[in-house]
């Protein structure tokens, strides 16, 4: 009996796809963040909250991923900005080639910001590269403080981790502390970043991050 390995080579694959996506995003001049989280952390929230603070100095678009339903991409595009949905069926992730795809009809002419909203799982999206500048991750406090080194893929792979619904925190029996000690023991280079969106509360911290790290890479090209 032979044994045939099939990971590899799909990841292989994604991986020569991702690279082609990253030369057409600098060509554009578009930054592009890989926004991922569980399902309910709170993506779509946070994400309102940077369009609405960033929208005035950046020009932005989304790409949404989720397994069914236009939900998400119609509340972004109530806000005043373009956005596509990418519905994957029984997919619990986004991939390069599904990027690739929705490129040809979602155009990045005259944008400075793509935020490719992954679908909502804690483990799949963080192992595709899409051919962003950066993965973010949102994290719903509640779900308790030991998630990270339980399932650490995600956490380890993001350059930012948002730690969303801290007002719901005394509600939980949560340690902020304990988490955070975490995160920072599964990914000590990773900036965290309590935050509420529906309060607010923490939201500039994160934006001022964000717009550093935009401008950073602009400076670089």
């Amino acid at each position: 009996m032979h044994r045939i390995v099939t990971e590899t080579g799909i990841l292989d694959a994604n991986e020569k796809l991702a690279v082609e996506n990253r030369d057409c995003f600098r060509e554009k001049g578009v930054f592009v963040v890989n926004l991922m989280s569980a399902p309910g952390a709170g993506k779509t929230s946070l994400l309102e909250q940077t369009i609405l603070r960033l929208r005035g100095d950046y020009r932005i678009g989304v790409i949404e991923g989720d397994l069914m339903t236009t939900c998400d991409a119609d509340r972004i595009r109530a806000l005043g900005v373009p956005a596509m949905q990418i519905t994957t069926g029984t997919v619990c992730h986004l991939d390069a080639q599904m990027i690739s795809r929705a490129l040809r009809s979602f155009s990045l002419d005259g944008l400075d910001l793509l935020v490719i909203e992954n679908v909502g799982n804690l483990v799949c999206p963080a192992e595709f590269n899409l051919g962003e500048d950066l993965k973010v991750m949102v994290f719903s406090t509640v779900e308790g403080a030991e998630k990270p080194k339980k399932y650490p893929l995600m956490f380890h792979e993001a350059a930012a981790v948002l730690l969303n619904k801290i007002d719901l925190i005394p509600y939980a029996g949560v340690s902020l502390e304990e988490l955070c000690n975490n995160v920072r023991e599964v990914n000590p280079e990773a900036g965290i970043f309590p935050v509420s969106c529906r309060s607010g509360e923490g939201i500039t911290d994160w934006m001022e991050w964000l717009i550093r790290s935009i401008e950073a890479a602009r400076r670089s090209r």
